[in-house]
């Protein structure tokens, strides 16, 4: 079946927002990175960079075996795709009543599709949010992205106070688990003991009764900053 234009430019739109965030920190990403993200076959990633990089302007820089990043129009559209996608979140979040592990989903479907008008209105109805429910940072309306919480929790060790600011937002299942503990974007962290055996942290949570108890995977996908 032939792809139609809207199709064609919500797979752009896809690519470009993998490459962004493998590429944080100015490293290449491989042609196996993007397809593991995508969950498609690395041989459909290099026809599609290939396309990408012959657009005018050119999407990214690609070099067969070096790997790939964004261009500047290209980080651009990212952006773009990014600030409609955490402000669809937020809305979804704070005004529809969507839980904080449904609305990641809900907005890549809309993500590709809202005009600049309804970012406007988005923007205002929310009273110009900078962070999304899952503490990532709202890109601004110049597209520039603020700092992102990059410490885990699972680096951490006992007397340790931290304040969460981003929880991992690609496992619904795992946002359900963390909200059911009160690990929430906000909430205050006191490290109580580290296993030795298995790497698991006892931990104190504000707004949670008895302590928390998490396994190096979950906790390693919290990010968090020193409490002050």
């Amino acid at each position: 079946m032939e792809r139609t234009a809207e199709h064609t430019s919500t797979a752009v739109d896809d690519y470009l927002k993998s490459i962004f965030h493998l590429t944080r920190g100015s490293v290449r990403a491989g042609t196996r990175d993007i397809a593991d993200a995508l969950r498609i076959s690395q041989a459909s990633v290099t026809a599609m960079l290939k396309k990408l990089a012959a657009m005018e302007p050119p999407m990214v820089d690609y070099r067969k075996r070096e790997g790939v990043v964004l261009t500047k129009h290209g980080e651009k559209r990212a952006l773009s795709v990014i600030r409609h996608h955490r402000l669809l979140e937020t809305f979804l979040y704070q005004t529809l009543g969507y839980s904080w592990d449904e609305v990641h989903d809900e907005a890549c479907r809309l993500e590709h599709v809202i005009s600049d008008r309804f970012e406007e209105g988005l923007v205002k109805l929310l009273g110009n949010p900078t962070h999304d429910p899952h503490g990532d940072p709202i890109p601004d309306h110049k597209l520039r992205l603020g700092r992102t919480a990059t410490e885990a929790l699972s680096a951490l060790h006992p007397g340790d106070r931290v304040v969460v600011e981003r929880v991992d937002d690609k496992d619904a299942e795992l946002l359900r688990y963390l909200a059911g503990k009160s690990v929430l974007p906000g909430r205050r962290i006191l490290v109580l003991s580290r296993s030795n055996f298995d790497g698991n942290l006892s931990l104190q949570v504000s707004g949670c009764r008895g302590k928390v108890v998490l396994g190096p995977e979950i906790a390693e996908r919290i990010f968090v900053r020193l409490d002050r």
